[in-house]
């Protein structure tokens, strides 16, 4: 299968996948991630106290602000908001953004306050708040969108993965969540099966794999497909090992996938700081939506920056490239009329979204210790996990609602496909 796989993809372009590995989360992380949350759940009040009393020692200046991030195209706010200075402009000294490997390092650095804001899976958050009653919130979306389902070029339905092996980044990630919701309506059903099993006519097997090896494991016909964060799907059509089946923002109209996550003990206790942090995000992102090749051309390995080591090519394609025309022909894009982007960054959380967030997780196979999520009710978590007070007067600062196509009430009701 090597053999296969080296016919199909040039060294250079091996070369290219295998500098996105640092962005990966295999099942071994999975397990690593569901510990450190577990250990913190035995001491959530020793971290967030040791957390508060650095963050309130009135005898020292405020330390700089500490930021980690993975290198996807998910960090972008994050990442530009320091490359345009956008931090320094609300006042904040700020160290250069911390580059970490995979989710468990990025969740345990936060855990610890080694680090002030991340961005972090949405459905991941849950697991923090609730798994491990660790005091952090949402204080923003980081983007909307930004995720396909990519397959073999064979594959052109969903009922063509019956049957067959499907790689998602993590369980409680928004793929796993939209890809179960899309199965669950053409009647399959996801399972996770040891690879010595064998699945049904009606099952499709959904395994946890790095998203690097995703586009390897594609072209050697090892997976049917993935569902990932951009830009592995761009890479998969750069190479032409693979082809979108569907856009999840297709599916679940501006639906979040990463959001801003900070602790609340800096949220209560640092106020004008925080709201600081959320101002330059906020604006970055405004840039962003308006700068998209030029933002490619920041985050790209070609600059020099050392903020991804992705091809400007790749973020380019991930960031601006949407042919509603050609995608519609292929099936990846069935509501051109919501005339939405590839990806696209609006800072506000939507109560809305989370519930029903909530309400999905409850229906979504996932492995691990769920119990926590058995009891949630969907509007008090709208209300507790999320802080959307430093947003909105964030918003405002960077040109109010109509800046970031928001309706000026910021309600909104969920579409799901």
């Amino acid at each position: 299968m090597q053999k296969k796989y080296s016919s199909i993809i040039t060294p250079n372009k091996q070369d290219e996948l295998a500098a996105c590995s640092c962005c990966s989360l295999s099942r071994r992380d999975f397990m690593k991630l569901s510990a450190v949350l577990s250990t913190a759940a035995l001491l959530p009040n020793q971290i967030a106290l040791a957390s508060e009393a650095e963050n309130i020692a009135k005898a020292q200046p405020l330390r700089p602000l500490r930021i980690g991030y993975l290198p996807i195209t998910d960090a972008s706010p994050l990442l530009v908001a320091h490359a345009k200075k956008l931090y320094a402009e609300e006042g904040l000294e700020v160290e250069q953004p911390t580059l970490f490997r995979a989710w468990p390092q990025l969740v345990e650095a936060f855990l610890a306050g080694q680090v002030d804001v991340i961005h972090l899976l949405a459905p991941t958050t849950l697991m923090v708040r609730y798994g491990s009653k660790f005091p952090a919130k949402i204080v923003a979306w980081n983007h909307v969108n930004g995720s396909a389902l990519t397959v073999a070029p064979s594959i052109n339905s969903l009922r063509d993965l019956a049957g067959k092996t499907i790689a998602v980044p993590f369980w409680f990630s928004i793929h796993n969540v939209i890809l179960q919701h899309l199965l669950r309506k053409e009647g399959l059903v996801a399972v996770s099966k040891s690879s010595k099993s064998t699945n049904k006519a009606n099952e499709v097997n959904l395994v946890i794999m790095p998203p690097p090896d995703m586009v390897s494991a594609l072209a050697n016909g090892s997976i049917a497909g993935y569902i990932v964060a951009e830009p592995f799907n761009a890479a998969a059509e750069n190479l032409k090992v693979g082809k979108i089946l569907r856009f999840t923002g297709d599916v679940w109209q501006a639906h979040a996938c990463c959001v801003v996550f900070m602790r609340q003990a800096d949220l209560e206790l640092r106020p004008e700081w925080s709201q600081s942090v959320v101002n330059a995000i906020v604006k970055a992102q405004r840039w962003t939506r308006e700068n998209r090749q030029e933002t490619a051309q920041l985050l790209a390995k070609e600059s020099g920056n050392n903020y991804t080591p992705h091809p400007q090519a790749v973020l380019e394609r991930a960031l601006s490239y949407y042919d509603t025309d050609t995608y519609s022909k292929q099936g990846a894009v069935q509501h051109a009329d919501w005339q939405q982007k590839r990806i696209d960054f609006q800072p506000f959380p939507y109560p809305s979204y989370t519930e029903e967030l909530v309400r999905l997780l409850k229906l979504t196979h996932v492995e691990g210790d769920v119990k926590f999520l058995h009891n949630l009710d969907p509007s008090f978590v709208a209300k507790d996990l999320v802080d959307d007070s430093f947003v909105r007067k964030a918003i405002e600062k960077a040109g109010g609602a109509k800046a970031f196509d928001l309706p000026d009430s910021l309600v909104r009701q969920e579409k799901l496909a």
